[in-house]
């Protein structure tokens, strides 16, 4: 059995607001609309945190390496540079997958 809706969430919109919500809501009305928008609101989009996550681990690759390299005493070349940029791109998006799941299970990198 359902559970009963007895809260209820509002807000004012102007006309052009209103006239949105209503083309978007297409067959349904307005409010069981903007119940399932704001229902989907409330929880993380996964693919959007892999590609976040993975160019922020792209990122601190690159960043960590040349960051060592300077602190050797050694200048990048532009070819290295790319090398540099080329081996983050390659696994970086596997590597956000791997943390994430990490953290859904309470795993430690």
């Amino acid at each position: 059995m359902p559970s009963l809706r007895t809260k209820s969430i509002s807000t004012k919109v102007t006309d052009e607001e209103y006239a949105q919500f209503e083309a978007s809501a297409g067959e349904q009305t307005i409010s069981e609309w903007a119940r399932e928008a704001l229902l989907k609101a409330t929880k993380p989009n996964a693919g959007e945190q892999s590609v976040v996550l993975a160019e922020v681990l792209a990122l601190r690759t690159i960043l960590l390496n040349v960051h060592f390299a300077i602190s050797q005493g050694q200048t990048l070349t532009a070819e290295e540079m790319q090398q540099l940029i080329e081996r983050a791109d390659q696994n970086k998006l596997s590597k956000a997958r791997e943390r994430l799941a990490e953290a859904a299970t309470g795993g430690v990198p």
